[in-house]
């Protein structure tokens, strides 16, 4: 199976330039994607573009993952319909920085066929604003530059020649990997496309030389909605951004219309391994296999195997039969990201040291309930539990020997409501 086939098996090809997959079959060759600095992390939107490098170097190829130190300073219009606000350049060198360490996770830099990333701020950077005119203004016409889609879906709105000239500015960036580095294929987004091909005409206007492409189409959910969005907004790779088990919630609970096209896309299993597990999803599907198999697979590489487990026990424990023991062997920082966004009180911890009534713990030290009227009736009914042990005695007292981490008491109203309770 060539590689173009096996990438539109896995739903990840949306547009090719004729000769392209002819091109990849016939040796190694160099192909790029680019990367704007935008933030200091890459989420899993830019994890499909990484997905593509990846498969492209398995396959013996030169992957270039250019990170844009100079197209950050300027914006890409594709898919906006405003300006984007301008950076810093201090705060885009700080963008590069990491997004050049998030991507050495991923390809492999050492080797034969070692990848490399490049940044097209060195050689803009020693290019003047007339000598750019000249050598690339000069190629392209205004009509060319605006039937591109990035340029006529902002006319209405407004389009300012800074936004407009990025098509260019992308195209000298594909001319220049052409001449410099031998790359002779751009991939990237369905939505960088007019992009994409300015970049193979600009080269074919200076050089008469035959560039190509292909895209992948943008992921979306199975309802319509953007991709890469949680309750906590944008999905980072960064662990510092989105916590190893927040990222691994997100996996596990896609939809299963979305499992069978993600766990294609974004994991490296064997199509005929996959094609078997959607087969038992679809006996089964309460048992999740598709989920879980993403969550792991994609967890353990963009975190590592140590954080899923961590996120695999927290799982159990918020939503199976997890034990004080287990909640207490959880890293701070995990049980801290477990719970974050659950409702919390501070307790004194002199308080505590004396120790508390468990009803005056729940209703006026705290207001996880409004009455100790109501906190008794659910506690001896069997709906209350202090750091996963019931409790059913409305005499008993919580002091500071079962404080987690020596800092908090978690609890646990009827089946799904949890609360934390941090001890100051």
């Amino acid at each position: 199976m060539t590689l173009i086939e096996e990438l539109r098996q896995r739903g990840m090809i949306h547009d090719t330039i004729p000769g392209t997959e002819e091109l990849l079959e016939n040796g190694s060759t160099g192909a790029y994607i680019g990367f704007d600095p935008t933030a200091a992390s890459l989420h899993i939107g830019s994890l499909v573009q990484i997905m593509l490098l990846m498969h492209l170097q398995k396959r013996g190829h030169k992957a270039y993952a250019l990170v844009g130190g100079a197209t950050g300073m300027i914006g890409d219009p594709s898919g906006k319909s405003e300006e984007r606000k301008f950076l810093s350049t201090e705060d885009i060198q700080v963008n590069v920085d990491g997004i050049k360490g998030q991507l050495a996770k991923f390809l492999d830099f050492e080797g034969d066929n070692a990848a490399e990333i490049v940044n097209n701020a060195d050689w803009f950077g020693k290019m003047g604003f007339l000598e750019f005119l000249r050598d690339a203004g000069k190629l392209l016409t205004v009509n060319y530059m605006m039937a591109k889609d990035s340029v006529q879906k902002r006319l209405e709105t407004g389009i300012s020649f800074t936004e407009f000239s990025y098509q260019l500015v992308q195209g000298y960036d594909f001319y220049y990997l052409y001449h410099n580095k031998g790359v002779k294929i751009q991939a990237g987004g369905s939505d960088q496309w007019g992009n994409i091909v300015t970049g193979t005409e600009f080269i074919r206007r200076k050089v008469g030389g035959e560039a190509y492409a292909f895209t992948c189409p943008l992921i979306t959910k199975a309802d319509g909605s953007k991709f890469g969005k949680s309750e906590q907004g944008n999905v980072w790779l960064d662990a510092n951004l989105t916590s190893p088990y927040h990222f691994y919630q997100f996996w596990l609970n896609v939809a299963d219309a979305d499992a069978m096209r993600y766990i294609k896309i974004f994991t490296f299993i064997p199509l005929e391994e996959i094609a078997e597990m959607e087969r038992q999803h679809t006996e089964a599907p309460h048992l999740r296999i598709l989920q879980k198999r993403l969550a792991e697979d994609i967890t353990v590489r963009v975190h590592s195997r140590e954080d899923y487990d961590q996120a695999v026990e927290a799982s159990e424990i918020l939503f199976g039969k997890g034990t004080t023991e287990s909640l207490a062997r959880l890293p701070e920082n995990v049980f801290t990201s477990v719970f974050e966004g659950v409702p919390q009180f501070t307790v004194a911890k002199a308080d505590l040291e004396a120790g508390i009534n468990v009803l005056d713990l729940l209703a006026v030290n705290t207001t996880i309930f409004p009455s100790k009227g109501e906190a008794r009736k659910m506690l001896v009914g069997g709906g209350v539990g202090i750091n996963k042990i019931k409790l059913e005695d409305a005499e008993a007292t919580i002091n500071a020997t079962q404080l987690l981490n020596n800092r908090y008491l978690l609890v646990q109203k009827g089946k799904k409501n949890y609360f934390l309770i941090i001890v100051n």
